[in-house]
């Protein structure tokens, strides 16, 4: 890690930088449990968006997280948890590993409990971005003549590009499952699945409904594109899509959904736009016979698609 340039990581509107995580190893012991013995300072000075209760013992704080994670807030042999508890002048109660629950801190400083909850927040936000995608949120264009224009697409390419090398058709999406891709998340537990849904449902009620206009928007696929600079190099081949009419309402859509997601912790916070992309070519689908290797959460909104598929490569 640069010393002057640390990483800079935002929970709940706040900035913390985080030093190096140092780990150690043990015999006969998996390398997930692996405790986190980095200190985590807060790099603006105002930490007061915690809910902090006082109690005739003093302060309590509780936060919920999949149990799932509960092993990197203990620790191996619970030396996570006792590093913090003394740092912090604290009391970490952690339900049992499978039980969801809430995470309780207690201790006699407003301050103290304030400092757990901050490092238990950034553990929580560090081993979460270690998890795999399990689910993204996406449009589906998958309506029957877009799959009809698709497999045009593809037996043409491969119709004049199949001597090419690495070109042949386990690397085209399954017409199926063409979508459009606004986020990827990673829900841990049935309460952070139903909270993505009841999310969805506000952002219709909310703004999907006004920016459509409570109909279907009609979309056009036209021209490829790929994912990187060097044309030598390309793994993933996308159509471009924009809407019909020629306005900004699809890109507005998908923006404020992912800034909605973002704000709420369920995506992690990378870029402040969408790309609006459906990928019809990626080599890493020679591994996924399906052609998709992740769980989705379908957006709320139907699309009407009227596709021009690019020409043949």
């Amino acid at each position: 890690m640069e010393v002057l340039r640390p990483q800079l990581i935002r929970i709940g509107g706040r900035v913390y930088r985080k030093n190096p995580i140092q780990e150690q190893t043990y015999q006969h012991e998996d390398e997930d449990d692996d405790c986190y013995q980095g200190l985590v300072e807060c790099a603006e000075e105002s930490c007061e968006g915690y809910e902090v209760v006082q109690t005739p013992q003093g302060f309590r704080c509780t936060l919920k997280a999949p149990s799932l994670l509960y092993k990197h807030i203990v620790g191996k042999r619970g030396d996570t948890r006792k590093k913090l508890e003394v740092e912090t002048k604290t009391s970490i109660s952690i339900p049992k590993p499978g039980q969801e629950g809430e995470i309780v801190i207690t201790g006699q400083h407003r301050s103290g409990v304030i400092s757990a909850r901050t490092r238990i927040d950034v553990l929580l936000l560090t081993f979460r971005r270690k998890q795999p995608f399990t689910h993204f949120l996406a449009f589906f264009l998958n309506e029957a003549e877009v799959q009809e224009r698709f497999l045009k697409f593809q037996e043409e390419v491969l119709e004049k590009c199949s001597m090419d090398h690495g070109v042949d058709s386990t690397i085209f999406q399954n017409p199926k499952k063409l979508h459009l891709t606004i986020g990827m998340l990673v829900l841990l537990s049935d309460q952070e699945i139903q909270q993505t849904c009841e999310m969805l449902q506000q952002c219709k009620e909310e703004f999907i409904d006004d920016i459509s206009g409570g109909k279907p928007l009609e979309v056009e696929m036209a021209g490829i594109e790929y994912m990187n600079d060097d044309p030598g190099m390309v793994d993933v081949l996308y159509a471009k899509v924009h809407m019909k009419d020629g306005s900004n309402r699809l890109q507005e859509l998908v923006d404020r959904v992912l800034e909605r997601f973002q704000a709420s912790g369920l995506i992690v916070k990378e870029w402040n736009s969408v790309k609006l992309h459906a990928t019809v070519m990626n080599t890493l689908f020679r591994k996924d016979p399906n052609g998709m290797m992740m769980s989705n959460v379908m957006l709320m909104l139907q699309l009407q698609t009227r596709p021009l598929l690019a020409q043949p490569l």
